[in-house]
């Protein structure tokens, strides 16, 4: 019999969507999907990964660049995360 295997979710910054508080509480604002490349006034990430065309932002071909060295858990860039939402 073939096992099923549950892909982890992982966010567009490249961390685990399961460490998001909201997430956990099932109140991501992106439901089921959590962090996807798209114009997000809480995430740069999100917003830049968006606008260059790539899924997560270690794809790009400038990544590391100074949005992503700065990280996902400051305050511009992941709210729910650093729990200031």
């Amino acid at each position: 019999m073939e096992e099923k295997i549950e892909r982890m979710k992982i966010g567009v910054c490249g961390i685990a969507c399961e460490i998001c508080p909201l997430m956990r509480m099932g109140k991501c604002p992106n439901g089921n999907k959590g962090c996807v490349p798209k114009e997000n006034r809480f995430c740069d990430i999100a917003t830049c990964a968006n606008r260059r065309g790539v899924d997560y932002c270690f794809l790009c071909q400038e990544f590391p660049c100074n949005t992503t060295k700065r990280g996902p858990i400051h305050y511009d860039y992941c709210i729910f995360i650093s729990g200031k939402a």
